[in-house]
């Protein structure tokens, strides 16, 4: 769990790069999981998508890739998008709803907990949506 805050804390001192010539500048921001399609049960051996869905706040955010934390049976996920520095971004409306999905292959038995980061709460805790799928054969 610390991991994942030291990360957020990591992307966002350290995040203005140049991507191209044009000194297009960029930061990185880790944003709260809304909903997961995950399945009810996985075959050991299977790939499985997952389609995590979470509010775009902006036009400049667009999604660069998952925060991936692997712990033994337990996976730790968020999504992390690009924030481009221009003046000219449009606050989203609240449902704009984005999805990215990546591919879990089942390689042991037992059961995966999948802790979907949803931000942190007024104590600054982090708080996850907790989902265990259980692995049969």
């Amino acid at each position: 769990m610390k991991k994942l805050l030291v990360l957020c804390l990591t992307l966002i001192i350290c995040a203005s790069c140049s991507i191209d010539d044009d000194g297009t500048s960029y930061s990185f921001e880790v944003l709260p999981v809304e909903s997961v399609d995950i399945p009810d049960e996985f075959m050991l051996g299977e790939i499985y998508p997952i389609t995590v869905s979470y509010l775009r706040p902006s036009n400049c955010h667009n999604f660069r890739e998952f925060y991936y934390l692997k712990e033994n049976n337990q996976r730790t996920v968020a999504p992390i998008t690009y924030v481009f520095d221009d003046n000219d971004c449009e606050t989203l409306e609240e449902d704009n709803l984005i999805e990215a999905t990546f591919n879990f292959k089942v390689t042991s038995n037992g059961s995966y907990i999948f802790k979907f980061w949803q931000g942190e709460d007024i104590d600054g805790e982090n708080q996850y949506l907790t989902i265990e799928v259980p692995v049969t054969e």
